[in-house]
This record gives structure tokens, C-alpha cells and sequence, in this order.
């Protein structure tokens, strides 16, 4: 037997090794993966940690939430796979639940009113609460807004908003972060006082507050970064590295938004997602689902706090 044959040996022992302890992603479709069972187990629990805050004095003005999401569901990762992606389900519910209990209507956005995708496969099925505030806005993920028509009809005389929430899941990275208008719409939130919300890999997206209102994506606004000086959590890319190891994502990620987003003047102040929350000035991040129940409470007692 020569080398060769020693190292494909090898590689079908350490393959069947995967298979056997549930590591390897789950092929859905030729070439469209999900996440391993093993590290679904870990990381996708069928159960929340929402802990049912009442807010004293609930909000009872117009202003009200936009929360932006992905209509993209896969990633390309560096072999060809295809991940199957979107927003992360806890990421999104669980700061709902805390927004409705404080009183805040919800409107929800994608870049061009295409339905939200969500990473269904994370959906905890065994959490009642979560399952019905997703019945409850099913209608607007199918049937959401047009980031695009708002900022050229609406955005210059709008005064409906408190906050620009975007919540996480890799999803968060497709599109978002490219997009001129989204670009648009975080400087003018920034601009009037607004708080920027933004969870695990939700952050990807304020890398296009950077971008300017031209066609060409390389094009930067000629002013500085907005959020640059500023502090958060988020998902971190030491961790997004390693998560192929596990089979949680079917290959190496295409980019990392963590690296951008320090290259622009940002601190990501953490190396693990233990479910940390950070808030520097009107900006408020977590770094994943363990963090969704105390960033939707820090977020909706902020916001209560600055309409009061």
C-alpha cells in the first residue's frame, strides 16, 4: 500500500468516524446542506431561554420597530456547498416576544419585499411562545416591505421609528451588507437618533452603512464610518471558523463580516457566543440565540426608557 492509498484510508476512517457521531452536515438537496445532527443538538435546542419579562408601563405611542431580514437562504462556502440559511428563528422571535410584551408594533423589511427566509431547521419546536409570535408575523415574513421603496418614497419624511432591528442567522450576510439602500437607511437612522439592534451575525449587515448611494458595491460613503469608535458583541469568526469541524456549516465560510467590521474602526469585544449583550450609545448587539432573551429585554427596556 502506498501513500496515497494510506491517506484515502485514512480520510474514509475519519469520514465514517464523522458519520457515526452525527458530524457531518445533512445534505437536503444535491449540493444544499444543513447542519449536522450532532451540532443541531448543541446549538438548536427545541426550547428558549424566554423568561416572560412584564414591562411596567408598556409603550402606547406610533413609534414603532423595523426590523430587516434576509430574503437570501444560501450561502456558497469556499468548496461549493451550499448552506441553507436565512434568518436564525430565536434570534428573531424571542426579541419579538419581549418588543410585543413593551408594547411596540413590528413592521418588517427586506431589501426588496422578497419573502424572509428562514433557517427553519432552528426552529424550536418544543417552545410554545416562540411558535405563536412566528403564526403571528408569518403574513409579513411572506408578504414583508421594500427597503428599497421605502427609502426612495418614505425615508426622508418618515418619523414612524424608534429602532432598526436585524436580527441574525448566516442569512444575515447574504445581500444585506451590499446593499445601497439598507446603506442608506442605517445613516438616516444614525442621523435621526434612532437604536440600532443587531444579533450574532445580524452586525454583517451595518458593514453597508459603509457603502455610498452609487451602483458600483466598492464605492464608499465619503464620510466616516458611522458606527466606527463604537463597541459590540457578535457572533465571533474564531467560531465561525471552527464550525465545520462539527458539521454545523458544509465548508469554509466565504468571508467573515467580524474582520470587515474591525477593519472599519469597530471593537467586537468577545472570542466565545456565551450570550453575551453590549449597548455603546444607541447601538445594542448580542452575540447569538443564547443571548436573543436578555438583548430583546435590554432593547425593549432602552427603548421604553428613551420614549418615556
Amino acid at each position: 500500500m502506498n501513500m496515497q492509498d494510506l491517506l484515502d484510508k485514512a480520510k474514509d476512517t475519519l469520514d465514517n468516524a464523522k458519520n457515526t457521531l452525527g458530524l457531518e452536515p445533512q445534505e437536503t438537496e444535491a449540493g444544499i446542506y444543513i447542519p449536522s445532527t450532532s451540532s443541531l443538538k448543541i446549538a438548536a435546542p427545541n426550547k428558549t431561554n424566554y423568561d416572560h419579562t412584564n414591562y411596567d408601563n408598556p409603550y402606547t405611542g406610533d413609534k414603532r420597530i423595523m426590523m430587516v431580514c434576509t430574503e437570501e437562504q444560501y450561502m456558497t462556502m469556499e468548496n461549493g456547498n451550499k448552506f441553507d440559511t436565512g434568518n436564525h428563528p430565536v434570534e428573531m422571535m424571542v426579541p419579538l416576544l419581549h418588543f410585543k410584551k413593551a408594547g411596540f408594533d413590528v413592521d418588517v423589511f427586506t431589501p426588496t419585499g422578497e419573502a424572509v427566509k428562514v433557517e427553519q431547521w432552528a426552529m424550536p419546536e418544543n417552545d410554545d411562545d416562540v411558535k405563536q409570535i412566528y403564526s403571528e408575523y408569518e403574513s409579513k415574513f411572506n408578504n414583508p416591505n421594500s427597503i428599497a421603496d421605502f427609502v426612495k418614497n418614505d425615508m426622508a419624511k418618515s418619523d414612524d421609528y424608534a429602532a432598526i432591528f436585524i436580527p441574525g442567522g448566516h442569512g444575515a450576510m447574504l445581500g444585506l451588507p451590499e446593499d445601497k439602500n439598507l446603506g442608506a437607511l442605517l445613516r438616516w437612522g444614525h442621523d435621526n437618533d434612532l437604536f440600532t439592534l443587531a444579533i450574532c451575525h445580524g452586525p454583517a449587515a451595518l458593514l453597508s452603512a459603509n457603502l455610498n448611494g452609487s451602483d458600483k458595491a466598492d464605492d464608499k460613503s465619503e464620510r466616516d464610518f458611522i458606527f466606527k469608535g463604537y463597541k459590540m458583541v457578535a457572533f465571533p469568526t474564531g467560531m465561525d471558523k471552527q464550525m465545520p469541524k462539527i458539521g454545523y456549516l458544509p465548508g469554509t465560510m466565504p468571508w467573515y463580516f467580524g474582520d470587515k467590521l474591525e477593519d472599519l474602526g469597530v471593537t467586537i469585544s468577545n472570542k466565545l457566543a456565551t450570550g453575551s449583550t453590549h449597548q455603546d450609545r444607541k447601538l445594542i448587539s448580542g452575540d447569538g440565540p443564547l443571548a436573543a432573551n436578555e438583548f430583546g429585554k435590554l432593547s425593549a427596556t432602552e427603548l421604553l426608557k428613551a420614549l418615556s
